[in-house]
């Protein structure tokens, strides 16, 4: 077995920034995808209380949240694989980078969703033709966690282009 040496761009403390990429991913993400369902989820048992015939339309909201983790689980994973003892500086703030595009942006996305999500069931069991907007203004926020999941995938495979 030979000896790791550490040079000045793959010092031995390089993975810390790619684990803690990998951390901020999942992280944040289910933080986001916590908060989303929560409070959808308290404006869909309000809901259900006047109009119960409606709970089922009322779950898109929580759905949507959930899906937000899975985009941090994504990352985590790709970012994880890349993970070597013996890496550049360079690969672990790439993989930090990534980590926090999509962690942040995540966490963003739940957010709006959640608010969206419970401000939207509760108006749309009062006027059902809400719905629809509810959906559209559900979507522009989820989009904002896939935005840094698409950088956050770029990015992770500029890390693999790093070597020692």
């Amino acid at each position: 077995m030979s000896q790791l040496v550490a040079t000045e761009f793959c010092p031995v403390y390089a993975p810390f920034f790619g684990v803690m990429g990998a951390t901020s991913a999942i992280v944040f993400c289910c933080f986001g995808a916590a908060y989303g369902t929560a409070k959808s989820g308290v404006g869909l048992t309000s809901m259900g209380v006047l109009r119960p015939d409606l709970i089922m339309k009322g779950v898109v909201p929580i759905i949507m949240a959930g899906i937000i983790g899975i985009y941090g689980l994504v990352v985590s994973v790709l970012i994880g694989n890349g993970f070597r003892q013996e890496m550049s500086l360079y690969a672990g703030f790439i993989q930090l980078g990534a980590g926090l595009s999509v962690g942040l942006a995540g966490m963003a996305a739940g957010f709006a969703v959640g608010i969206v999500g419970d401000a939207g069931v509760r108006a749309s069991a009062q006027q059902p033709r809400l719905f629809t907007g509810m959906i559209l203004v559900l979507i522009f926020a989820e989009v904002l966690a896939l935005y840094g999941l698409i950088v956050a995938l770029i990015l992770n495979t500029k890390a693999s282009d790093a070597t020692c």
